[in-house]
C-alpha cells in the first residue's frame, strides 16, 4: 500500500471537529433544541486547555462534561469553546481547544465520535512549577554604570529586569 503523504486521517478528524464547533456554535447562539444533550471528553494536560487546579487534581488525564440544562456562558470560537459548569455546587469555568477534546456524544439521537489526542507528558516539576503562585516583587534601583538614565540598555537578547525607579523623574 502506497504511503499517505495526504494525511487524510488528520484531515478527517480536523473535519468532524469542524461539524463539533458548528453544533457547539449554534448551541451557544439559540440553545441546545429538543433532547439534545452533550457528553463531551477531552484531554485535561492537553496544551491550550485551562480548568482549575481542583479539576485538574480531580481528573489529571480526562475529564468528561454533561452540556444538558446547567450550563451558561458557552463561548466558541474557530479552536476552543469556553463554558461554565457547577461541580459538586462550585462554580467552574473551563476553556478548552478542540485539538483536546478526545469524544464527543450526544445521546438523544445516538450519535458518537472519538478522537485520537497525543498529550506529551509533563514532569512532575513542571505541574508543580506552573501550580506556583507568581510572586511578583519591587527591585530596588542600583546604578551599575555612569550612563544617563534616560538612555536604553544594549539589546542583549537576556530578559532585564528594570525597577520602577527608572522611570521616576527626579
Amino acid at each position: 500500500m502506497a504511503e499517505d503523504l495526504i494525511r487524510y486521517d488528520i484531515l478527517a478528524q480536523d473535519a468532524l471537529r469542524g461539524m463539533i464547533r458548528k453544533v457547539l456554535s449554534e448551541v451557544a447562539r439559540t440553545g441546545l433544541p429538543g433532547e439534545h444533550h452533550f457528553f463531551i471528553a477531552f484531554a485535561t494536560t492537553a496544551a491550550g486547555v485551562r480548568i482549575s487546579s481542583r479539576l485538574l487534581a480531580q481528573y489529571p488525564q480526562e475529564m468528561t462534561i454533561v452540556v444538558q440544562h446547567q450550563y451558561w456562558d458557552l463561548i466558541v470560537t474557530e479552536h476552543a469553546f469556553e463554558i461554565g459548569l457547577s461541580f459538586n455546587g462550585i462554580p467552574e469555568r473551563l476553556f478548552v481547544p478542540f485539538s483536546a477534546v478526545k469524544g464527543f456524544i450526544d445521546p438523544a439521537v445516538g450519535f458518537k465520535i472519538e478522537f485520537n489526542v497525543v498529550v506529551a507528558p509533563v514532569p512532575a516539576a513542571e505541574v508543580a512549577e506552573a501550580k506556583a503562585p507568581v510572586v511578583l516583587a519591587a527591585v530596588p534601583a542600583a546604578k551599575t554604570d555612569a550612563r544617563d538614565e534616560d538612555e536604553e540598555a544594549p539589546a542583549t537578547g537576556v530578559a532585564q529586569v528594570v525597577s520602577l525607579d527608572a522611570f521616576r523623574k527626579k
